[in-house]
């Protein structure tokens, strides 16, 4: 890695999964793994195009029993060109030797790149160089540019150029034996003779996918005369083209590929539309050109400098570069949620969890008006959410904690494990504070945007109607003088029930009853808020009654928090009600016999155990409240239900509950490093050094070939301008409250605070914060000294309270190492 570029060299077919995760290109409309070009899926290779949106459901008999799952589909393979030399196959890995094989991502230019030196079976030595992209100015445009140098040889080379509609879904292993077939084919067609097309729908959703490619050759800026053969079948075409090469001289194949669906505005149908684009296309030059413009726009509010550190730099950039290739400002003019693992492989089924809890903050603070479009597809569902909920027997909104195409609950019943080859139930629906962190991003979202339309019109409704769902899933308990929820699961994932119980579910989550708390009385700060027109049209469409904001008010005060006491006698908040009753676990033991436990729900379970017996967790989940609101916020909300709050408390339940943690999700280093920031600076870059390096180097074991890690890279993002420079916005105003390390000197991030522009600097121990915007732009600023008002052009610096010393790189990496070795 230097600079901008993501490199590997030498051909290694075990990492290829890996790096075609890694180096996929999108635009946030539609995202192509970055395998070869010739690739078929199989071991080695597994290329696949997802898009927003692109759902479809099967059913697959297990045991005789129906299992309905929703996948989000492989669609049909734009990619495939491959060179005959000589008449002879195809090139492919098999039966040529790499003489020279260069793999490389440029994330400034969004532009994928392969240089591989081959020598043959007849020992003709060939260079060819590649270059792809996926369009950030046309969303409907993919484009492959191949230049072929024959060194040591002339004669007649044949391209095969294709459109491949019989892929199927099988980028998961754990997924195999659920249905994988989602597309049925319609047709193929030509558009003159230098487009062919493919017409492809999925099978259930219907779905319709139009792609069309044009392929010429070139000889310098000549387009070289070519013969041309025509093969297809329903569900797959191609164009064979014949040319002579000579020794030493370069050609140059540029195909050109349109890409158009039924979920498109403004067209006639996918397939007549993605010919005319063909056919209208400009070179792959012009438009590249457009695309590194769309591109530098980005990376103007995008790109943080982070000078005393090159790679920290590098893998900042290329999270950055994953996020806008899945949420772009193509993605404002669809349908689309944010889904866990991106665009680009198929874990989780494509799903949209609570994972964009981590990736708005970044957008909020640069694209808003993204942020609001990926909410919009939480309001298109509410009245899904309304159905869920009084299905359950519950009142308001209750979102599923897996999302697709509808907003159905999509969660499987049944988990595969992989330790042990067994399908085990799966009751992670129960994980209800999915509600809750959609709640939350709303009004982040407000706070930092001050989108008032958006409040009004959409936000309000669906915060009144979570916060009714969670005031119809509590209950009061008059022996305790408070309201409990029972029934759901927090965060942490490993506890899905008591030990030895039939029934699903915990008692009194602390996160979950903490933020129903906070719900309840930001839900009545909201309608206080809103002008006196719009809150009765808000509460004549839901129909509010005075009870129940009377019932709010006083849930405000009286949710349930359970606490027990350490060894030391010293109380901590309980991740839910008996936590503590729970056994211990041998840790060193378990660390011994596997090395990796951070799936210690898998490990347990294969030896016949059960993780709801013990003390541990996942990842964060009490921990997660001092992640998610600052420490005033926190006080502020466990004062008012009668707690008592101290920094001792905080770090002490910190501490507990760090030892009991196997970091399973690496999100879970996200919230450690965030609330350790300001705490133990050194162990919080430590943390945060591991996700920063969690998908780059796979630490999970193979995850990341499945799909990256959309939340842990946007989480990165997020933690250096929130966690170490402490840049965040509460009522429209900045509040600073720095924590750096010295990593960061020098760091230099572009924010949008309420449509302005600011830039915030860290340098020598000094924090500035300038307004980089047109006169009459303004900035609200907080720090400890009081508040006021930057005008643009004016700037604010203060002093942080030291830069901590930056844990050392080799010890940071060990760590990384220790906890992310494959099990």
């Amino acid at each position: 890695m230097k600079g901008w570029t993501l490199e590997y060299e030498g051909f290694e077919p075990e990492d290829e999964g890996l790096r075609e995760a890694l180096t996929s290109t999108g635009n946030g409309y539609f995202c192509t793994r970055g395998a070869f070009a010739w690739a078929e899926a199989g071991s080695v290779h597994y290329p696949g195009t997802y898009m927003h949106g692109g759902y479809n459901r099967e059913t697959t008999i297990m045991d005789g029993v129906p299992v309905l799952n929703e996948d989000l589909v492989n669609l049909p393979n734009w990619l495939l060109l491959e060179l005959r030399i000589g008449g002879r196959n195809a090139i492919g890995t098999e039966n040529v030797e790499f003489l020279e094989y260069k793999h490389e991502l440029d994330v400034k230019e969004a532009v994928l790149k392969r240089r591989i030196r081959l020598r043959d079976a007849e020992g003709r030595i060939t260079l060819l160089e590649t270059r792809r992209f996926v369009s950030m100015a046309n969303r409907h445009l993919g484009a492959i540019e191949w230049r072929i140098t024959p060194e040591n040889w002339s004669g007649e080379v044949q391209v095969i150029s294709a459109l491949d509609g019989r892929v199927t879904n099988r980028g998961v292993a754990r997924y195999r034996d659920l249905e994988g077939r989602h597309l049925d084919p319609v047709s193929p067609r030509t558009f003159g003779p230098e487009i062919i097309g493919l017409l492809a729908r999925t099978r259930q959703s219907r779905i319709y996918v139009g792609e069309a490619a044009r392929t010429r050759v070139y000889r310098g800026r000549s387009i070289l005369p070519v013969e041309r053969e025509l093969f297809q079948i329903s569900d797959y075409i191609h164009q064979v083209l014949s040319f002579e090469v000579e020794e030493g001289t370069p050609v140059r194949i540029e195909k050109m590929v349109s890409f158009f669906t039924s979920h498109d505005h403004a067209i006639t149908e996918p397939l007549t539309n993605a010919g005319q684009a063909a056919r209208r296309f400009g070179t792959f030059a012009e438009t590249f050109e457009a695309h590194t413009r769309a591109w530098d726009e980005l990376w103007e509010l995008c790109d943080i400098s982070v000078p005393n550190d090159e790679r920290v730099e590098f893998l900042y950039r290329l999270h950055a570069y994953h996020v806008l290739q899945v949420c772009s400002p193509h993605t404002t003019d669809i349908d689309a949620g944010v889904p866990a693992r991106g665009l680009n492989g198929e874990a989780y089924r494509g799903h949209i969890f609570w994972d964009e809890m981590y990736v708005y903050p970044f957008l909020n603070y640069r694209f808003p008006r993204i942020t609001r479009s990926l909410l919009m597809y939480r309001y298109r569902r509410l009245d899904e959410a309304r159905a869920l909920a009084k299905e359950a027997g519950y009142r308001g909104a209750m979102y599923p904690w897996q999302s697709g195409s509808s907003g159905e609950e999509e969660t499987q019943v049944v988990h595969l494990n992989p330790n042990s080859g067994t399908w085990d139930p799966d009751h992670s629906h129960n994980q209800r504070h999915v509600s809750a962190a959609i709640f939350y991003n709303i009004w982040r979202y407000w706070e930092v945007s001050g989108d008032e339309e958006f409040l009004h019109e959409y936000g309000a409704e669906m915060m009144v109607e979570i916060a009714r769902f969670w005031a119809s899933i509590a209950h009061y308990n008059p022996a305790r003088g408070r309201y409990e929820i029972h029934g759901v699961m927090g965060p942490d994932e490993f506890h899905e029930k008591y030990p030895d119980s039939d029934e699903e579910g915990l008692r009194n989550n602390a996160y979950t009853n903490v933020l129903v708390a906070w719900i309840s009385k930001t839900v009545r700060e909201m309608l206080d808020a809103l002008p006196e027109r719009r809150r009765r049209s808000v509460i004549a469409r839901s129909g509010l009654t005075e009870s129940e904001m009377d019932l709010w008010r006083e849930m405000t005060t009286k949710m349930f928090v359970p606490f027990h006491e350490t060894e030391e006698g010293e109380p901590v908040i309980s991740q839910f009600e008996g936590y503590e009753s729970l056994e211990d676990l041998d840790w060193d033991a378990y660390r011994k016999k596997y090395g990796n436990i951070q799936r210690l729900d898998r490990i347990l379970k294969a030896e016949g155990d059960d993780p709801d017996r013990y003390k541990l967790a996942k990842q964060a989940d009490t921990v997660l409240l001092f992640f998610i609101f600052s420490e005033k916020e926190i006080r502020s909300i466990l004062e008012d239900l009668g707690y008592e709050y101290s920094h001792e408390l905080v770090l002490r339940i910190i501490e507990y509950y760090d030892e009991r943690t196997s970091h399973g999700s690496t999100l879970s280093f996200i919230a450690h490093a965030g609330v350790l920031a300001g705490i133990d600076p050194e162990s919080s870059w430590k943390r945060y050094l591991v996700a920063l390096e969690s998908d780059v180097g796979d630490v999970q074991g193979g995850t990341t070939k499945e799909g990256i890690h959309l939340g842990v890279m946007a989480g990165t993002l997020d933690l250096i301008q929130r966690g170490y420079l402490g840049a965040t916005v509460r009522g429209g105003t900045l509040y600073l409250d720095p924590r750096p390390v010295k990593a960061l000197d020098g760091a230099c991030l572009p924010m949008v605070v309420r449509g302005t522009r600011v830039e915030v600097s860290l340098k020598d121990e000094e924090l500035t914060v300038a307004v980089k915007d047109d006169p009459g732009k303004t900035v609200r600023v907080a720090t400890e000294e009081g508040e006021r008002t930057l005008q643009a052009g004016e700037s604010l610096t203060l002093g942080t309270p030291g830069a901590a010393a930056e844990a050392p790189r080799e010890e940071a990496e060990t760590q990384a190492e220790e906890e992310s070795a494959p099990a």
